[in-house]
This record gives structure tokens, C-alpha cells and sequence, in this order.
């Protein structure tokens, strides 16, 4: 534990910066694909957004055009527009932000272009949705995060294996990845799922790079952290709440310990995978690894919200040591949600899931098929006209 919070200190010492090449950015968010079930696959398209311009606006849709265009959200409209603004690369965001992008969307907010990621978005008859932008000019592009996707999240949930916490190769775990998401038609390179490898690099470009001044209050939470939702940031911002000058960290529960006392399949996110969702939070100063209650931290308070504390291995409270020296406090966040509770509404939709992304990935194969067909043919005519 003490090489990886070594190894995560010397990391978070650095910090990115955005670049000034455009003065605003509009960031249109495909629910589904990009703010349904929130996950790093979408912070980190956030974060490359905000490196192309100096204002951040991020566009959510409402319940009703998510299922019109893709089917049930697993998050409500509510719900989603709490987790965007809680991301530390957002400037400001647009409430039921309509599904196509026009360039009348742009102008009304002062957008100087749009961003998504490199993967193709379509409405429900199947036409792209920035298509006028694109030929506008008002386009950006950024690179989709590889490995992560609320396909494979839900996936995951459905299967109620532990092959995510080391191994996607396992047999059981690919054959229903295959029935998941993949349609009649073939594969998808955009719904597919695949396996997140982080880095080094990717740490250090969602970290803050701050440290704690003189005059902090540092303030220790630990936990799962499983499926960074809205409950998670609620909580997280009455810790921050708990200081002028709060300085929060965040330790995470080692995968083998969240499954031995959470059981089943948990977690649902590796450690990995957990440590980016959590850096993504703007009041998250910190995060490092560990297994419980570190007592070589010197903290100012260590704060545990409402929900269940499980024992030590030892049967032990894993608080015992803070609740001593009396900086021990239990924060009410308000928010009853878990991440059983999101577990439970996918199991309870799962066919409604497995056709949305089945059909989801039928019009992105149908797309492919006819990019396909157009690149052949302009290479015929180029072909044609260079003989004459």
C-alpha cells in the first residue's frame, strides 16, 4: 500500500493546462453514449473539450429524447445534470439541450463550436447528428476513450462475474459481451466492448496537481466508490461543506476488499477505473490507493456518510483509530442512492438495455457499411478520371 501511495503522490504533482486555441467550447453530450451511467470515458472527453477553448459548456438531453433516439436512460435528466456540473473541467451546463446540434444552438450560447468525441452519433433514422455543424466548419474532434463504455458497465452488472477486476479474456465474460452488444449485422468499433488499460500519463492528466497549504483542513473519506454516481457527489460536497478551507481525500478500497465485503461481482469498476471517476469530481483534491483506515495519515477529520460500515477482516471498526483521537464525523449527504440501487435498475430493464444497444449498434454498422461504399467509390472515379 505504501509503494502506491508513494506512486500516486508523485503523480498528482503534476497538472495540465488547456491550450488558448479557441475562446469557447461547446460541448454536446450524447446521454447514452456520453452522459448516461457518467464514467472517465466521458470526463476525458471533457477534459480534451476544455483543452481547445477557455469556456466549457456541456449540453444534457432530456429523459424523452434519450428514448426517442436511443432508448430507457439508466439516470434520470435530473440526475445526470447534477453529475455533469459536479465535473471539474465544466464551466456550465445546458439543461435539456436538444439532440441534434444546429448552428442555431451555437449562436444561442454563444458557442463558438461544438465538441464530441471520434465516434458518430445518429438520430433515430439513423442521419448523423452534427451534420450541419460539420459542414458549417463548427466541428471539433476529440479522441474516445478505449476501454470504457455503458455497454461493457452494464455488461458487467448482467453477467455477475469478477472477470473485470483482472481479466476480460475470460471465456464467459466475452461470450456475453458478444450477445450484449453485438447486433445481426457485425460489430461496432464504437459500442463494441473492450478492456481500459490506465496509465501513468492518463493520471497525471486528471489530477490537480494541488497540494495542501498551510491553513488546510485535510479531510480523509475511503470507500468503494463503485460506479461514481450522484450519491457519491452529494456526499462528497457536504464533506467539502465541512471546512473554509477544505483539503479532501479520497482513498479507495483495493478491489479484493471491496469484494470480500461486498460480495457477488463487486465491484462493478476496478481500481483503476474508479481512481479516474473520482479525480474527475472538483471537490476531490486527492485520491491514492489502500486497503482501510491508513493510520500513518495525519488528517484533520475523516468523515464516513450513512451507509453501512463493514467490519475489518478482524471484525474490527476500521474507524476505531479516528474515533479516538475524536476527528471522527458521519455526514448526511441527503442522497439514499447506492450503487446497489443502480445494479437493481438494470437487472430490472434488462431487455429493455441489451435491444437499445443492439439497436444502437445496427445503425452504427449500417453507417460503417456506407462510408465503406462511398470511400470505394470515390476511389473507382479518382481511378477513372486519372486514365482519361
Amino acid at each position: 500500500m505504501s509503494q502506491c501511495f508513494v506512486l500516486f503522490f508523485f503523480l498528482f504533482c503534476f497538472f495540465t493546462k488547456p491550450s488558448d486555441q479557441h475562446p469557447f467550447a461547446y460541448f454536446h453530450f450524447l446521454c447514452l453514449y456520453s452522459y448516461d451511467m457518467v464514467h472517465y470515458g466521458h470526463s476525458n472527453q471533457l477534459r480534451q473539450a476544455k483543452g481547445m477553448g477557455d469556456y466549457l459548456i456541456a449540453g444534457v438531453h432530456t429523459d424523452a429524447e434519450i428514448a426517442k433516439h436511443k432508448g430507457p436512460p439508466v439516470f434520470t435528466q435530473e440526475e445526470r445534470y447534477k453529475m455533469v456540473r459536479a465535473i471539474k473541467w465544466v464551466d456550465e451546463i445546458v439543461e435539456g439541450a436538444p439532440y441534434v446540434t444546429t448552428l442555431e444552438t451555437l449562436d444561442k450560447y454563444n458557442c463558438d463550436f461544438c465538441v464530441h468525441g471520434d465516434d458518430i452519433t445518429l438520430t433515430v433514422d439513423g442521419k448523423d447528428t452534427y451534420e450541419e455543424v460539420k459542414h458549417a466548419g463548427r466541428y471539433r474532434e476529440c479522441k474516445r476513450t478505449q476501454g470504457v463504455s455503458t455497454t461493457d458497465l452494464v455488461g458487467r452488472m448482467l453477467l455477475m462475474t469478477k472477470a473485470h477486476h483482472s481479466n476480460m479474456s475470460n471465456p464467459d465474460y466475452q461470450q456475453h459481451t458478444d450477445n450484449f452488444g453485438k447486433g445481426p449485422t457485425g460489430r461496432s468499433p464504437w459500442t463494441g466492448v473492450s478492456q481500459f488499460l490506465q496509465t501513468s500519463q492518463k493520471i497525471i492528466q486528471f489530477a490537480s496537481g494541488k497540494e495542501p497549504q498551510p491553513g488546510d483542513t485535510i479531510i480523509y473519506v475511503a470507500g468503494a466508490f463503485d460506479l461514481f454516481h450522484i450519491g457519491h457527489v452529494d456526499f462528497l460536497e457536504m464533506v467539502y461543506k465541512q471546512a473554509e478551507r477544505p483539503y479532501v481525500i479520497v482513498g479507495l478500497h483495493f478491489d479484493q476488499e471491496v469484494n470480500r465485503y461486498k460480495g457477488k461481482n463487486y465491484p462493478i469498476m476496478n481500481i483503476h477505473e474508479r481512481t479516474l471517476s473520482v479525480l474527475a469530481c472538483r471537490v476531490s483534491s486527492h485520491t491514492f490507493c489502500t486497503t482501510r483506515w491508513d493510520v500513518s495519515l495525519t488528517v484533520d477529520l475523516v468523515c464516513h456518510g450513512k451507509t453501512e460500515v463493514f467490519p475489518d477482516k478482524d471484525g474490527s471498526d476500521p474507524y476505531d483509530e479516528p474515533k479516538k483521537r475524536g476527528v471522527f464525523r458521519t455526514i448526511d449527504s441527503g442522497n439514499n442512492l447506492t450503487t446497489d440501487d443502480i445494479v437493481q435498475r438494470i437487472i430490472e430493464n434488462r431487455l429493455q438495455f441489451e435491444a437499445r444497444n443492439q439497436k444502437k449498434e445496427a445503425k452504427e454498422m449500417a453507417v460503417i457499411e456506407a462510408m465503406k461504399k462511398r470511400e470505394a467509390q470515390d476511389v473507382t472515379e479518382a481511378a477513372t478520371e486519372s486514365s482519361h
